[in-house]
Order: structure tokens, then sequence, then C-alpha cells
């Protein structure tokens, strides 16, 4: 992704781990990084706000250099910088300091790999001197890499223009949603930025358990599946759905593997993307997420996905761009002052 900087087609994301998605086994849940790990899935994802991930990524890390010692594989964690939306207006370069510093001491590393800067509303100036304070932390060292997650197409070109060495950009990219494929891919591959992509799985809703039932209706059981919900409906509501999970089974059916690994592929395949953050809580996925990387379509299966996205009405707009409309549905799920001391 940068000089010396390599990373594994699939990246581990650590929402799943975070509030809203049930108990997490602390030692299961570490158990299970090792395992990724293992098997060459050497990437994490999280965030300062994704509660108490970052301190189990730490333990993690802890307990993987004891393993292995000098001979320890690389391990890249990937955290974000998420100031909360209540503090924008006056937020200050110590602010900023002391969220990187909490990482640095979750994690138990003496720099981050990469941190992720996110803004909620561009309505508030200070995004660009707030990145320009990660950039200054950057080249003191405490952070490796700088890159940014759910940025939308103009403030991105800005960052890049006033020199902020962005490498990376975290958006959402799945067979339901292509919003970072168009202007955002064009400006990254022009400007050497690469995707880190999410959502490729809809929060679980690619999967066989969702062919052929009824349209769930609320309250659904984690906030992944509120979320992606929202995303079906912007493509097109529940029959499109079940159409586009037929096909993805049917191509699946001819491969000998799952939905999940062929919604992994389709987006893998995309030449703008760098590597995709995939959100299994557990390693019992292990088997199909990795099945994802041998996968490939046949010209004819690559069509009929493509025109079964083609056909569907959204989303639309840039990236992030209904999830900022604080009038629409989208931002009613968002939680945006998790930061606080």
């Amino acid at each position: 992704m940068a000089p010396g900087y390599v990373l594994p087609r699939l990246i581990k994301g650590g929402w799943q781990l975070a509030g809203g998605h049930g108990t997490v086994d602390r030692a299961h849940a570490i158990a299970d990084m090792v395992a990724f790990a293992e098997v060459g899935i050497t990437a994490f994802d999280c965030a300062d706000i994704y509660t108490g991930v970052e301190e189990l990524i730490g333990e993690f890390l802890r307990g993987w250099h004891e393993r292995y010692g000098a001979a320890a594989p690389t391990i890249r964690v990937h955290t974000k910088c998420v100031p909360d939306r209540d503090a924008l207006p006056t937020l200050s370069r110590a602010d900023i300091e002391r969220l990187v510093d909490r990482s640095l001491s979750r994690l138990g590393v003496e720099a981050l790999d990469l941190v992720q800067f996110h803004w909620w509303n561009f309505d508030i100036s200070g995004w660009l001197e707030a990145a320009g304070h990660l950039a200054e932390l950057k080249r003191i060292g405490k952070i490796r890499q700088l890159g940014v997650t759910n940025f939308d197409t103009p403030r991105l070109r800005a960052l890049l223009d006033a020199g902020i060495p962005i490498v990376s950009h975290q958006v959402q990219c799945s067979l339901l949603d292509r919003r970072a494929l168009g202007d955002m891919a064009t400006l990254c591959a022009e400007r050497g930025v690469g995707l880190l992509t999410y959502g490729a799985l809809a929060g679980g809703f690619f999967h066989e358990r969702w062919l052929g039932v009824h349209e769930p209706i609320a309250p659904l059981e984690n906030r992944s599946l509120v979320k992606y919900k929202l995303i079906i409906d912007e493509f097109g509501g529940w029959p499109a759905f079940q159409q586009l999970l037929r096909t993805m089974r049917d191509i699946a059916d001819t491969h000998s593997t799952t939905i999940g690994a062929v919604a992994l592929r389709g987006v893998l395949d995309e030449p703008a993307v760098t590597s995709v953050i995939f959100g299994a809580r557990h390693a019992d996925h292990l088997p199909a997420t990795l099945a994802s990387l041998s996968l490939e379509f046949s010209v004819a299966e690559r069509a009929v996905l493509q025109a079964l996205i083609a056909a569907a009405p959204g989303p639309r707009g840039d990236v992030y761009e209904l999830e900022r409309d604080m009038t629409g549905v989208h931002a009613g799920i968002m939680r945006y002052n998790l930061n606080t001391a």
C-alpha cells in the first residue's frame, strides 16, 4: 500500500467486537485472532471508538509476541482517530495527540501502523487543520502511515492538495453499494491512495440464512444488520436483494463455495481496492473467508452480477453522503460522541 508497507488482501475487522453485537468472550476472541493471523490474515482493523477493541487487540499482540518471539510474523493494526462530533468546533492539536496517545497505550505499541481520520460534519471547519496535526504526529514517529475514512471526494482532494500524506481511504463497498467506485476510485488511483473497503458481507446479510426468507422487521438482532438493511432498501428493497442473493448462490454452487465468498470476491476483484475488511467475529468463518482468495468468476458470472447491480436504483451519491444527511435514516443510527474520556 505504501513503500515497505505490505498488507494481505483480507483484513480482519473489529467493529463486531464492539458494543451492539452481543457479549464478547475475550479468551475466545483472542484465540480467533491467533487463528486468523496464523493463516496469513495479519492485519486487523479497529478504532478508538470501538469500545474495548483496541485493548483486546493489544492483549492479542502481547500474546502473539510471547508465542513467536523475534520470529513473530509482522502484524499490522489499523485504528482510527474519530473526534466526537460535539468536540469538533474547539478541537486542538492537544486533543488529537491525546486520542493518538490513548490508542498507543491501549494497543501497547510504540507507533500506530495506520491511523484513519474521520470528521463527522464538514459544515464545521477544522478538518484540514486536524489532519495536519496527525501529519505532524506522523513526522515525529507516533504514526507510521496516515489514512482517512468516509471522506467525500472534494475533501479528500483538498487534503491531498494540501500535502497531507494520505496513503489509504477506508470506505464502504459491496455488491450492494458501489458509491466508492466512481469519482472516489478515480481520484485515489490518480493520487496513489489505496481503498480499504468494509461492508462486503453487508453485516452478515450475504449469507445462506437470508436466502428465501421473508423480509426481517425491527428490531434486528445487532447494529450491523440495522445498518445494512438500510443499504438493502437503497439497493431496491428485499425482492431485489433476494434476486441478487439467488444469483450469488448459483455462482457459489458452481464453485462449491458460499455466498460470503462470492460477496468478498466481488469486491476483491475491483482494481481500485487494496484490501477488503471482513467482519467475521469468529474463526468458524475462516474457511469460507479464505475461499474467496482462490475464487475466480467466469465471464458470464461476472456479467450477470454486473447486470443486477446496474439495474439497482441505489445507493447513489458520493462516499458517505447518505450517512451525513442528518435528516435521513442512515444518520439516525450513528453514535457521534463515543470518545469522551
